[in-house]
């Protein structure tokens, strides 16, 4: 379970960054207040990501498990 968490926040971090860098440079531009419109989006994404990840990845995995059980 532990490492689970750890997954989950760690990836948590890097794609809510990621993602909300891109749609605030797009959607906003780099302004004055870019820096603080990204940092406030990506804090609310990442509170948002945490459960979600934590929820759907093992659907996730589950059904990459069934799409792929005659492959290997």
């Amino acid at each position: 379970m532990k490492k689970k968490l750890a997954f989950a926040f760690i990836m948590a971090v890097f794609t809510t960054g990621i993602v909300t860098f891109a749609a605030i440079s797009v959607n906003l531009g780099f302004t004055a207040i870019f820096m603080k419109v990204w940092l406030k989006s990506w804090g609310i994404s990442y509170i948002v990501a945490i459960p979600a990840i934590l929820i759907i990845a093992p659907r996730v995995q589950s059904l990459v498990d069934y799409l792929f059980k005659n492959i290997d």
